[in-house]
């Protein structure tokens, strides 16, 4: 998993300075600060807890965290 960044360009990304294997999987989310987030009950508890464990600075770090997602890969 990687994550990258692009913007729209005649109605298709366009990634900045990457390529990515034609048939690759990606999702998208789009930086549009007028359209909420609307979650399932069971998506928004668990979004929820997951901000009160980061508030209690419980957790590992940023470093931790990429050398775990490299396993992905």
């Amino acid at each position: 998993m990687q994550i990258v960044t692009g913007i729209v360009i005649d109605g298709k990304v366009v990634l900045d300075g990457v390529s990515l294997p034609e048939g690759a999987a990606v999702t998208v989310f789009a930086k549009e600060a007028d359209v909420p987030v609307r979650l399932p009950g069971h998506l928004q508890s668990e979004l929820e807890q997951a901000l009160a464990e980061a508030d209690s600075e419980e957790g590992i770090s940023a470093e931790e965290l990429l050398e775990q997602l490299k396993r992905y890969r």
